[in-house]
């Protein structure tokens, strides 16, 4: 759709979105909506894998970070709104959570790519991501098998690993993820 069409279309509100039907998957950029296909079983078996292995590192660790699977929105933005659904994501301030989502920038993000709409991770959600102050954001690309690391402390980082590789979450200094454990998952 042309950004000129784009501006004209209404902008949907949090009181609209928050009435969509709950088995609706859908998320908002600056009011627009967006709706997002079921995941497919590759996407669930790399979605559970890295949740057991975020969720068992920050149990190990203590602290007040939580581990959080989609679907759980976070509203980025209140006007126009902005209201994702990542993948995974790591929240360390329990401010930014009211009982119903996560106000504010996640810590971690983790997004697998769609068949169907693979540049939303890349551009669009990036972009988002960024601009939130998201610390870092991973897009693990089950087709191509590559795992994208955009890291957005001090110096800008932007590494891919293949899935293959044992790849260190940079916001934490002890906790690696093997992919070719994931790898072999997938193979089986």
């Amino acid at each position: 759709m042309s950004a000129a069409l784009q501006q004209n279309l209404p902008l949907i509100t949090l009181e609209e979105y928050e009435s969509l039907p709950e088995d609706t998957r859908a998320e908002v950029f600056d009011g627009q909506i967006h709706y997002m296909a079921s995941p497919s079983q590759s996407h669930q078996t790399i979605l559970t894998e890295l949740l057991v292995a975020l969720r068992n590192y920050l149990r190990k660790k203590g602290g007040g970070c939580q581990v959080f699977p989609a679907p759980f929105d976070v509203k980025l933005s209140d006007s126009p709104l902005t209201m994702v659904q990542p993948d995974l994501m790591i929240v360390c301030d329990k401010d930014k959570l009211d009982g119903n989502r996560c106000n504010g920038a996640p810590d971690f993000i983790i997004e697998i790519t769609s068949p169907s709409n693979p540049s939303d991770d890349y551009i669009r959600k990036l972009f988002y991501y960024k601009n939130a102050g998201v610390r870092e954001y991973w897009i693990v690309d089950h087709r191509r098998k590559l795992v994208t690391v955009n890291y957005f402390e001090g110096n800008l980082l932007n590494v891919q690993y293949s899935f293959d590789s044992t790849i260190r979450v940079k916001i934490y200094d002890d906790l690696f993820i093997d992919f070719s454990d994931i790898a072999n998952l997938l193979n089986a």
